[in-house]
C-alpha cells in the first residue's frame, strides 16, 4: 500500500524562460559521429567537411541549344558558317571548331576546342549544314566553363550542413557514396501516473477508471519529428519503486543520450519525480520556470546522463518540448542553429492573462492581404485542452509581467508542427 508523503517544497526562485532553455543548452553536449550511406543521410548534419573529387561541370558545355563558335567569326552580321556535327547532351565533339565552322549544340552538351560562344538557336535560320547568324549578342557567352559550379579538389559542402534533397544531390553528383554525420540521439521517453494507460487499454478509459497517456504518443512524435531515435519506456506507476526501476532502464546498456519524463514532477504528494532523482544521485540544475503553461519543469543530470522533466498535462509537455528538449536535441544532433526562427504577428482580439509569467498562447497564424500575419487564439488556453493545441500552427509569446494585451498588438511567434514554415491564407483557416 503507498503511504503519502508531504508535498515536495516548490523551487524558490523559478528561473525566466530564456535563462532555463540557455541551461538546458549548455547542459548537452554535440554526440560523436558515424559513417552512413547516402540514402540514409536525408535531414542528417555533416560532421565533416565533403571534398569534391571531379569537378563541376567536368568540362566546358552549353547553357543553350544553338551554335558553337568562334566569337570573331560572328563580328559582323549576318555570319555564314559551315556546320560541321551536332553534337547533343551525353556526347562529344569529333573535332575542334575552326575559323568559318560552327557546331550544332544542345544544352548541357561539351563546348568543342576553338568555340567561346553558343549562339543561341532563335538567332539563326537553325540550319542543318551550314547557318546563318542574325543576330550578336551572345558573344563570349552561354558557356558553362569547366568547374564553375564545383573544382576538383574544393569542398562540396562544410562540416555542420543539413542534408537535404540538394545537398544530397550534390553529394551524389560528385560521386560520394556515404558521409560521416553526427550520430542520431537516442531520447528516452517516461510517462509517470497510476491513472495512465496505453491506447490498447481503452477498455478502462471507457469504464471511466484510466485516461489514455497521449503525452508518451506525443513525445515519441515530437522526438521522431526532432531527427532523434525515441526509447519508449512506457508508464511508470507512482511508486518511488517503479520509478527507479524505468529509470534504471534508461540507464542501462546501450543508454539514452537523454532522459525525458512528463509528469509527477509538481508539487503534489504523488510526485516522486524529483525524490528518486535526489536519491539516485542526480544533480538538479532547475526545477521551476516563470511560464504558462510549464511552469513545474526540471533539467538536470543523472549518471551522466541529461534529464528533462516535463510536466504532465497534455498541452505544458508539448510547449516545453518545443522550448526545451528540441534545442537540446538539434545540439546533440550537430546543428548549429537550435530554435525555430520567430515571426511577427498581429494579435486580432483583446487578450486578458492571470499571473505576470511570461505566456505561450495557442494561436492560428494567417497572411492577410496587405502581407502582414494575423494571430487568432484556437480556443481556452487551460493546459489541459488538447484540442486546442491540435489546431495551432504556432504559440504567440507574451512576455512577463503583461497580462492585457490590445487587438493590433505584434508579438512574436514560435512556428508549430511539420508545416512549420508555412502560413495560412485566411480563406483556408476559415476566417
Amino acid at each position: 500500500m503507498t503511504v503519502e508523503r508531504p508535498a515536495t517544497p516548490p523551487q524558490k526562485q523559478p528561473l525566466d524562460v530564456e535563462d532555463a532553455i540557455a541551461r538546458v543548452i549548455a547542459g548537452v553536449a554535440r554526440l560523436g559521429t558515424e559513417q552512413i550511406a547516402l540514402a540514409e543521410a536525408r535531414g542528417r548534419v555533416l560532421a565533416t567537411a565533403v571534398a569534391s573529387r571531379v569537378s563541376l561541370p567536368p568540362w566546358n558545355n552549353s547553357a543553350m541549344d544553338g551554335y558553337a563558335v568562334r566569337a570573331a567569326d560572328i563580328a559582323s552580321l549576318p555570319a555564314h558558317l559551315r556546320v560541321t556535327e551536332t553534337v547533343a547532351a551525353g556526347q562529344f565533339p569529333s573535332r575542334p571548331v575552326a575559323a568559318g565552322e560552327a557546331i550544332r549544340i544542345m544544352t548541357g552538351a561539351p563546348v568543342p576546342e576553338g568555340a567561346d560562344t553558343v549562339v543561341r538557336v532563335e538567332d539563326t535560320d537553325a540550319g542543318i549544314t551550314a547557318v546563318e547568324i542574325r543576330l550578336n549578342r551572345d558573344a563570349c557567352k552561354n558557356v558553362r566553363p569547366l568547374g564553375e559550379d564545383i573544382l576538383a579538389g574544393a569542398d562540396a559542402l562544410a562540416a555542420g550542413v543539413t542534408l537535404g534533397p540538394a545537398q544530397l544531390g550534390v553529394l551524389a553528383a560528385i560521386g560520394a557514396t556515404a558521409v560521416e554525420v553526427f550520430r542520431k540521439p537516442r531520447i528516452a521517453i517516461l510517462s509517470s501516473g497510476d491513472e495512465l494507460v496505453t491506447p490498447d487499454r481503452f477498455d478502462e478509459v471507457l469504464a471511466g477508471r484510466k485516461i489514455v497517456s497521449s503525452n508518451s504518443v506525443t513525445l515519441r512524435e515530437l522526438v521522431i519529428e526532432a531527427g532523434a531515435e525515441p526509447v519508449e519506456l512506457g508508464i511508470a506507476a507512482d511508486t518511488k519503486e517503479s520509478l527507479r526501476e524505468h529509470l534504471g532502464r534508461a540507464l542501462s546498456p546501450p543508454g539514452c543520450d537523454l532522459i525525458i519524463t512528463s509528469g509527477g514532477i509538481s508539487v503534489g504528494a504523488f510526485d516522486y519525480v524529483r525524490e528518486v532523482l535526489e536519491e539516485l544521485g542526480a544533480s538538479l540544475t532547475f526545477w521551476r520556470v516563470r511560464m504558462r503553461p510549464g511552469a513545474p519543469i526540471g533539467f538536470g543530470m543523472l549518471a551522466g546522463t541529461p534529464w528533462l522533466g516535463l510536466p504532465g498535462n497534455p498541452v505544458s509537455t508539448m510547449v516545453t518540448f518545443e522550448l526545451f528538449a528540441r534545442p537540446a536535441i538539434r545540439k546533440m544532433r550537430g546543428h548549429s542553429a537550435l530554435q525555430r526562427a520567430r515571426m511577427t504577428v498581429r494579435i486580432d482580439a483583446p487578450i486578458t492573462l492571470g499571473a505576470e509569467l511570461t505566456h505561450f498562447l495557442r494561436v492560428v497564424v494567417t497572411r492577410q492581404p496587405d502581407g502582414s500575419l494575423s494571430a487568432r487564439l484556437t480556443g481556452p488556453q487551460s493546459s489541459g485542452v488538447l484540442s486546442s493545441m491540435a489546431l495551432a500552427n504556432a504559440l504567440v509569446v507574451v512576455p512577463r509581467g503583461t497580462v492585457q494585451v490590445a487587438a493590433g498588438t505584434e508579438l512574436q511567434a514560435i512556428p508549430l508542427g511539420f508545416d512549420a514554415e508555412f502560413v495560412l491564407s485566411p480563406e483556408a483557416a476559415g476566417v
